[in-house]
């Protein structure tokens, strides 16, 4: 894989030309500071909504199965039980500082 981003940079500084990455990231900045960045969460809601329309709920439950299956496979189930650990404890905390601020 070096050898391949040696001859890009090496062909980016014989004719100026930009790698596909960095023309997608312009191209991304420039609609950022053109629209802002609550586009990009308005269009992902609408392209979310349209999936549903398409799909239905359960294909939802179903890529978040598999996502979950692919996390476990490659973590163990301990890991979500460790996730799960530092989440509790985080509540935990919260609440408690919640509590003292009410005071």
């Amino acid at each position: 894989m070096g050898l391949i981003v040696s001859m890009i940079q090496k062909t980016r500084e014989i004719n100026g030309d930009m790698t596909v990455r960095e023309a997608g990231k312009k191209g991304g900045d420039a609609v950022r500071d053109k629209y802002g960045p609550t586009f990009y969460e308005e269009i992902g809601r609408k392209g979310g909504e349209k999936t549903k329309e398409r799909h239905g709920p359960e294909f939802y439950e179903n890529i978040g199965q598999k996502g979950g299956n692919a996390v476990k496979d490659k973590y163990g189930q301990g890991f979500y039980e460790e996730i799960g650990h530092k989440g509790g404890q985080k509540v935990k905390r919260l609440i408690e500082e919640a509590k003292r601020a009410e005071r």
